[in-house]
């Protein structure tokens, strides 16, 4: 009886952890992007300290499903009317 109780709990474990470490590969993107933006804005030691942070954000972004969102607003359109004035003499 213990052994399908343990048997049983790592089946359920496992079922729970796997969605998870798929997730968790955004680690090396963010680790990539972290470092390639940091060179950009502060040179190697942007670098440097770009890297494990972008590696921070990227796991917690893939744990979560959370991904990257560009944000455009949509237009404002406003109609315009044209009068003609009539002028008398």
């Amino acid at each position: 009886m213990k052994t399908r109780t343990l048997f049983a709990g790592v089946i359920a474990i496992a079922a729970i952890a796997a969605p998870l470490t798929a997730h968790a590969q955004g680690a090396p993107g963010g680790f990539v992007h972290g470092m390639h933006e940091g060179y950009r804005i502060a040179g190697p030691v942007g670098a440097v300290v770009g890297a494990p942070v972008g590696g921070v954000i990227g796991a917690v972004e893939g744990v979560f499903g959370v991904g990257p969102r560009y944000y455009q607003p949509t237009p404002v359109y406003h109609r315009r009317t044209v009068r003609k004035h009539r002028h008398t003499r």
